[in-house]
This record gives C-alpha cells, sequence and structure tokens, in this order.
C-alpha cells in the first residue's frame, strides 16, 4: 500500500502553504483522484488519520473527488467515458482513443476556517 507513503507526502505539501499563508486552522483538504489513477481512492481514506495525526492537519475532514476517465475516439472525436463504454467509442465503434483525463491526483483545495 502506496498510500500511506503519498498521504504523508501530501500532508508536508499542506502544511507548507499553510505555514505560507499563514492560516492557523484547516476545516478539510479536498483531493482529486482520477478513476485511472493508480492511487486508491479508500485507501486513502484509511491512512489520512495516520497520516494527519500530531500535524496541524490532525481535526480536517478529508474530501475526495473522482475525476471520469474520459477520452476522444481518434475516429469520430466523440468524447466519453472510457471505464462506461468498456473502451469503446459509443459513436462508431472504434477502440482508437486519446486519454483525456483520469489518472490525475491533485490538491485541490485547502479550505480555511
Amino acid at each position: 500500500m502506496h498510500e500511506l507513503g503519498i498521504m504523508f507526502h501530501v500532508v508536508k505539501k499542506v502544511e507548507e502553504i499553510v505555514r505560507e499563508n499563514g492560516l492557523t486552522e484547516v476545516e478539510a483538504l479536498v483531493l482529486q483522484i482520477g478513476e485511472l489513477s493508480p492511487v486508491v481512492p479508500q485507501y486513502i481514506r484509511t491512512c489520512y488519520p495516520a497520516a494527519v495525526d500530531g500535524t496541524i492537519l490532525q481535526n480536517t475532514r478529508l474530501e475526495i473527488e473522482m475525476l471520469p476517465a474520459n477520452a476522444r475516439c481518434r475516429s469520430c472525436g466523440c468524447v466519453y467515458n472510457l471505464i462506461e463504454r468498456r473502451k469503446i467509442c459509443p459513436s462508431c465503434g472504434s477502440e482508437e482513443f486519446e486519454l483525456l483525463c483520469g489518472r490525475e491526483f491533485n490538491i485541490k483545495e485547502i479550505r480555511a476556517c
């Protein structure tokens, strides 16, 4: 489970941002995770309490937004969700696509009180 290491890195980065902006309390941390990301959202949720223990983020709420795995068909240009359509373009049936999004892992928002 590499998610714990990822969360320690995220917490360190968020603490830097909190200090740079003179914040004293954080209400929530919002992460974006793509449907095709190698990071497992449930593991992130499980690791979060251990990663924030003893930090300024200790009492924060974690929010995770899932980003769709969208692709553009190379044949007809149709944009569709790869997972829902099982990699097959709903417009022309092609399996040739360009991935537009879905592998992200972002710190979207640090919500201060």
